[in-house]
């Protein structure tokens, strides 16, 4: 499982180090791609190849379906570590996620997102989580 907050920094190569944490669970090879509210994902192969099984699943006739699939799978982009531990975020991703300078990486149960540090601040403020839990409530989750 990933979870926890760690700040880094991108270097004008758009090279960016994965927290030693995250880099046992991610494997060989992973995925990179746009996540939602402006972030980054980057999903290990067999999380990123259940996730490929249910956007196969989606009906080709539905617009909004063809649009979610062609959102996560267009800019997607297999990763490796190098010796360092870093990876390179193409420029497109970079762009799309306002990657610049700091950034913050955060475990997500089943994945990792990469955001730049200014989304972080704007997108983690949480006054409203109370609406947000009793929201969680009915959908089964209870704290």
């Amino acid at each position: 499982m990933f979870m926890g907050e760690y700040n880094h920094t991108i270097d004008a190569k758009g090279r960016l180090i994965i927290p030693s944490r995250f880099r046992d669970l991610l494997g060989e090879e992973f995925v990179l791609t746009k996540g939602l509210d402006g972030c980054l994902s980057i999903y290990p192969m067999e999380e990123w190849k259940l996730f490929e099984e249910k956007l196969k699943s989606l009906p080709l006739t539905n617009k909004d379906a063809r649009a979610f699939s062609r959102f996560f799978v267009a800019g997607a982009a297999m990763c490796e570590l190098d010796k360092q531990g870093r990876i390179l975020i193409p420029a497109t991703l970079r762009e799309f996620a306002g990657l610049e300078k700091d950034v913050v990486l955060t475990g997500n149960i089943t994945r990792i997102e990469i955001w730049s540090k200014q989304k972080w601040i704007e997108n983690s403020s949480y006054e409203d989580m109370d609406a947000i839990a009793e929201n969680m409530q009915k959908m089964g989750i209870v704290i």
